[in-house]
């Protein structure tokens, strides 16, 4: 586990999981909170680590199971080598994709041969990916250089609580009893995905932008990996904005009208919220981006608006506040979420259904 959005699939899959067998998560240390959430309803989770005694320690008893759900790339997973009765599912960590990975990133072509191979063992390894549209599905086809035939039209199990009302409620409610300033207001999220190094700072006038509308509230969500020394502060130092680190986006996203990001695959969350109005894609750096780790072909073709490249621009689409139709941008990456996506995974996977990949109307 690397990431903690989907806890409440592990959590289901504890309650159902047949007599005489057990869930174990190996979980990223970056995901502890998460961990202990699900030690304290009595899943057993271990720590991942790089190290001689991890592997001697938890492989062998990992070479028992009979399923093994993957969230993101493993390089350990490719030294093993899966027993005939076991299969490995890619959950993944995102419904779509706007940016690239795997052999469709183009830096990755001056890889050494060893690192390519090892990526290309791991990804042999997966028995399934489970998707939420034929548009992800190949998009692992082309990333990893696999099958179609091994995707399964299952959904995003993620994105099943952006279909409950009573979750919805329950987070906004939490959030505005913290932060009443948020009630009532045209609510801007700007969601920036991850960039290393030096290149956490976007460009000057980016946050005086956001906040060009004046009866609006900028709430901004960085990656927890941004190195906030690197981080120019001052330049959130408005009135209107304010950096919230005690929600996730996911969260935040609930009371967001207009959601502005760049390339983070958070945009095909959003637009399955009731009440999203708009998604500004800002861009700035498109050109480096397109070569590492390069961006989707034909992405400007089913974005729901066309990217914004300059700070001006940017300003001018806070300020026109246009409500955007999400429905072909859905019917391409969300075919297949209906808030029940968790139950045809432990359907087909943990309990062993057959016609569970079928069933979508349940």
């Amino acid at each position: 586990m690397s990431y903690d959005s989907n806890l409440h699939l592990l959590k289901r899959i504890a309650a159902e999981i047949p007599d005489g067998q057990k869930l174990v998560v190996f979980y990223n240390p970056r995901v502890l909170v998460a961990a202990y959430d699900l030690k304290a309803f009595g899943i057993k989770a271990i720590p991942l680590k790089n190290s001689f005694g991890f592997a001697l320690l938890h492989i062998p008893s990992l070479m028992t199971a009979r399923l093994v759900f993957c969230d993101n790339y493993y390089a350990f997973m490719a030294g093993i080598l899966p027993s005939k009765k076991m299969k490995i599912v890619q959950l993944w960590h995102a419904d779509g994709t706007i940016k690239c990975f795997g052999f469709e990133n183009p830096a990755n072509a001056y890889e050494s041969f060893l690192k390519k191979h090892r990526h290309q063992t791991f990804y042999n390894h997966i028995d399934n990916f489970v998707v939420a549209s034929k548009a992800m599905g190949h998009v692992f086809q082309n990333s990893c250089r696999q099958s179609f035939d091994k995707m399964k039209f299952l959904g995003f199990t993620r994105s099943d609580r952006l279909f409950s009302d009573r979750w919805i409620n329950t987070v906004r409610n939490r959030i505005y009893l913290a932060n009443p300033e948020l009630k009532g207001k045209r609510v801007i999220l700007y969601a920036p995905t991850f960039r290393p190094g030096d290149s956490v700072n976007p460009p000057q006038g980016t946050i005086e932008a956001l906040a060009s509308d004046p009866n609006a509230m900028v709430a901004v969500k960085l990656y927890q990996e941004v190195d906030r020394n690197k981080l120019k502060l001052d330049q959130f130092n408005h009135k209107n904005v304010r950096i919230y680190d005690e929600f996730s986006i996911t969260d935040l996203m609930t009371i967001a009208d207009t959601f502005v990001t760049d390339y983070s695959s958070y945009a095909f969350d959003f637009s399955l919220l009731p009440q999203a109005k708009s998604m500004l894609f800002f861009m700035y750096d498109m050109k480096e981006y397109e070569k590492n780790p390069g961006i989707q072909n034909g992405f400007e073709n089913w974005l729901p608006s066309k990217p914004i490249t300059t700070v001006s621009d940017l300003s001018q689409a806070i300020k026109a506040h246009e409500t955007m139709n999400f429905d072909k941008f859905n019917q391409m990456w969300n075919t297949y979420n209906d808030g029940k996506a968790y139950k045809r995974v432990i359907d087909k996977y943990v309990l062993c259904q057959e016609n569970a990949a079928e069933d979508h109307d349940e």
